[in-house]
């Protein structure tokens, strides 16, 4: 009964035991292998440790740097030729520029390919002149010096941003005594330019500059550019040159068209949406520089106008008309005089005397102010002489009956408010000739091409490969597991005990089994006291007797076993 008692109830702190015993016996499992069998399990473990991360590491992709880029033809086949031969893996850019290799060997391989002289480039400067022989002719001076100096040019237009790469060819005459016979030297510049990018009209007025300084005797126009699509580029800015014009100026007239469509946007946003117009904008804008003087006079000035200066001269001459008679008598001496003198002279006649004549003279000079008017006048560089504006606007989608949006034009008034706030933002004048036209069409679909489907995407293809390799990753590590790892663990640690049931209102407990197959049990809650268990025993063994003899004889022959 004692034996029963104590399989029907296990003391408080079992499981941390039962967790005791489990460690004890795989312990002793555990030294009970043979040393075949321990090295076995180490050699298991550390292949299945060796081939998880064997995988991980094979999954993760190098990091990769750049080794050079910009490299010659020449020069980048030599160095994937040096890298094959080192086994270097290496890769190229996506544009074929560069040669990539994993960030750790980057250092290392440039000091290799440095020993190996590589890359030797394809451009030689004035280094060509360190190297120069005793006994070298003036020929072959000449010509290193030349390469020299194309070199040099060619690695100073590369520095330029926008330039990829660049050649420089000078064609140098041979000095004579001769003036007339003398000839200056030229250049050719061929320019690789970036995508996308092109040279400005100051960039390639610089270059010319540059290597036009760079050469004596040389003038600006013998030196001419071309890029790599064969366009010549010097030839493209001297008509501007030459007619006057300033790339500025075409500068200033599309800011400005900017500057009057950022006013119609700001304005139409608000109303139509950001995608549902288009608008432009042509501005016609004066550069000449006038200056006027004009000086103007009336006519027929009014009597009441200032007199300025008057000048009056008047003269009286009396001349003595002839006297006497014709003849011999006027030859004669006069009469003596007589009174009174004031008498009247004598008639003319013969032997008298003629009558005075009196001769005068007046002249007037007058001088009036002169009404005039000098004006000087220098218009404002820039005026705008006239504006177009043209501006489209889409549909309003209107939602339908059944929900669907449907396309419905403007009206002629929401047409004209537009027309109306257009002209108050770019500020129209009619008097100058400006136009605004604004028009309402259904806009047209933007040309996009239809989605690709998922199984053609490159980015879900690149996932797709990623979710590949970690799934590799997720196998290698199941079979480690379930292959290596877990038989092994069946193998040292024990079986774990079986749980016990929940005491509940009519908890059983398993006494044992007899041959017939029935199962004894006693029942009871966790409350019971000592002498209730006794009681339900004593119960059972009246009730059915037979089932507890067999029951005591099963435990007296586990006993004996014991015993023995």
């Amino acid at each position: 009964m004692a034996a029963a008692d104590n399989t029907a109830e296990l003391p408080p702190g079992t499981a941390p035991a039962a967790a005791d015993s489990r460690l004890q016996q795989a312990m002793q499992n555990i030294n009970a292998l043979s040393q075949r069998q321990k090295l076995a399990a180490a050699a298991a473990i550390a292949l299945a440790i060796a081939l998880v991360v064997g995988v991980l590491l094979w999954n993760r992709a190098p990091d990769y740097a750049v080794l050079f880029s910009n490299l010659d033809e020449r020069d980048g086949g030599q160095i994937i030729t040096a890298l094959q031969q080192q086994n270097v893996p290496y890769r190229m850019s996506a544009n074929g520029s560069a040669i990539l290799v994993p960030q750790a060997q980057v250092h290392e391989t440039r000091l290799r390919l440095a020993a190996e002289g590589l890359p030797k480039g394809g451009l030689a400067g004035f280094e060509l002149m360190d190297g120069q022989k005793l006994g070298i002719s003036q020929f072959n001076e000449q010509v290193n010096f030349q390469r020299a100096l194309e070199g040099e040019l060619s690695r100073t237009v590369q520095s330029i941003d926008a330039v990829a790469g660049a050649r420089v060819h000078l064609a140098m005459p041979k000095q004579t005594s001769f003036l007339r016979d003398e000839q200056r030297p030229t250049a050719s510049v061929m320019v690789n330019m970036r995508p996308g990018r092109v040279l400005s009209q100051n960039q390639v007025a610089g270059i010319v500059h540059l290597v036009s300084s760079s050469v004596p005797r040389m003038t600006a126009d013998g030196v001419k550019i071309i890029d790599q699509n064969g366009s010549l580029l010097t030839e493209q800015a001297d008509p501007l040159m030459n007619a006057g014009l300033n790339a500025r100026q075409l500068e200033y007239v599309r800011a400005m068209e900017k500057a009057f469509i950022e006013r119609i946007e700001n304005i139409l946003i608000p109303m139509v949406g950001k995608d549902n117009f288009r608008a432009q904008v042509a501005a016609d804008v004066d550069f000449n520089q006038v200056e006027q003087t004009a000086e103007t006079f009336k006519p027929n000035p009014s009597p009441d106008q200032a007199i300025r200066s008057q000048q009056t001269s008047e003269s009286i001459n009396p001349l003595q008309g002839p006297q006497g008679v014709p003849g011999a008598l006027t030859n004669q001496p006069p009469v003596p005089a007589t009174a009174p003198l004031t008498a009247p002279p004598v008639a003319g006649g013969p032997g008298g005397i003629g009558a005075a004549n009196v001769s005068s003279n007046r002249s007037a000079v007058l001088n009036y102010e002169l009404d005039r008017n000098i004006q000087h006048i220098r218009q404002a560089v820039g005026q705008v002489k006239r504006l177009s504006v043209a501006v489209v606007v889409n549909n309003r989608n209107v939602p339908g009956t059944d929900g669907t949006p449907t396309s419905v034009p403007l009206t002629d008034e929401e047409i004209a408010r537009i027309t109306n706030l257009v002209r108050e933002a770019v500020g129209y004048n009619a008097d100058r000739g400006d136009s605004i036209n604004v028009a309402n069409s259904p806009f047209a679909d933007d040309g996009a091409e239809p989605a690709l489907p998922l199984w053609k995407d490159p980015e879900i293809i690149e996932l797709g490969k990623e979710g590949l390799n970690w799934l590799l990753v997720l196998l290698v590590v199941l079979l480690a597991y379930f292959g290596v790892i877990r038989p092994l663990l069946r193998t040292v640690l024990p079986p774990p005990p079986a749980p016990e049931s929940a005491a509940g209102e009519e908890g059983e407990a398993a006494l044992g089994e007899d041959e017939e197959g029935v199962r004894v049990t006693l029942s009871g809650e966790a409350e019971e006291t000592f002498e209730e268990r006794l009681e339900r025993i004593r119960q059972l063994a009246r009730d059915d007797p037979k089932t507890m003899a067999n029951l005591l004889k099963s435990w007296m022959g586990t006993n004996e076993e014991a015993r023995k």
